[in-house]
């Protein structure tokens, strides 16, 4: 009943900025915490930047600087600024966020995934 759709990936060449977003559709009571993830082919899924419902932000050493994670809670949206980007930011990237949904008059959260975009930068 809820999804998560990611877009804005591409093709930027180094130095570019591209912006991701990661909208959400459904019984949606509320939005809380909201990660991106990043997998770049043979490693782990990391994250690199994270949001609370409140609006403090966290972000990976790697990308500290270079990225903006921001809401929207009016569009049920997460944005991903991503700017001065490298070749090593070449990667899916992914959102996940804790949900409350409501479905008939029972409240539940869960945590759900999209199914990313790529962003790849040439080296």
């Amino acid at each position: 009943q809820v999804q998560l759709v990611e877009s804005g990936g591409g093709l930027v060449q180094p130095g570019g900025s591209l912006r991701l977003s990661c909208a959400a559709s459904g019984s949606i009571v509320s939005i809380n915490a909201v990660g991106w993830y990043r997998q770049a082919p043979g490693n782990q899924r990391e994250l690199v930047a994270a949001i609370t419902s409140g609006g403090s932000t966290n972000y990976a050493d790697s990308v500290k600087g270079r990225f903006t994670i921001s809401r929207d809670n009016a569009k049920n949206t997460v944005y991903l600024q991503m700017n001065s980007l490298k070749a090593e930011d070449t990667a899916v990237y992914y959102c996940n966020a804790d949900i409350t949904h409501q479905t008939g008059w029972a409240f539940s959260s869960n945590t759900y995934w999209g199914r990313g975009t790529q962003v790849t930068v040439p080296s």
